[in-house]
């Protein structure tokens, strides 16, 4: 059993994985993107700052949501994000289309097997056959 404290209030708890968080700590965090989720559905327009203010949530965990693509912005939303890998506009995650399917080539690539070299067929000789005794 793995006991750790929040990193949020400091009470103790079962550490099952993911984030140092306790449950409480955590459904507290559930409602908060919850109330974000629903503000920015609302009000389309919104920046970032305007968001966490009538939220009340900071700026990086908004920030954070939409980096772990749990937030899109709309298509009409003035808030554009950067692809890290290339720097074109992006709503959601850390990377754009291109990027991600880029990405994802390499990476089939570089733990695709190795084709087994073909083989030529043998050729047979005398001592090869099958001999029978009589």
């Amino acid at each position: 059993m793995d006991v750790r404290n929040c990193r949020n209030c400091g009470r103790m708890f079962n550490y099952l994985g993911g984030p140092a968080i306790c449950p409480i700590c955590r459904d507290l965090a559930e409602k908060d993107f919850e109330k974000v989720r629903d503000y920015i559905r609302e009000n389309p327009h919104a920046n970032i700052q305007q968001i966490s203010d009538d939220c009340e949530v900071t700026v990086q965990q908004i920030n954070q949501w939409v980096r772990e693509e749990r937030l899109e912005f709309s298509k009409d939303s003035p808030i554009m994000l950067e692809c890290e890998n290339c720097g074109d506009p992006i709503r959601t995650g850390r990377y754009c289309e291109k990027c991600k399917n880029s990405m994802a080539n390499n990476l089939t690539s570089a733990f695709k097997k190795p084709e087994a070299p073909a083989l030529e067929p043998r050729k047979q000789h005398e001592s090869d056959k099958m001999r029978f005794k009589r």
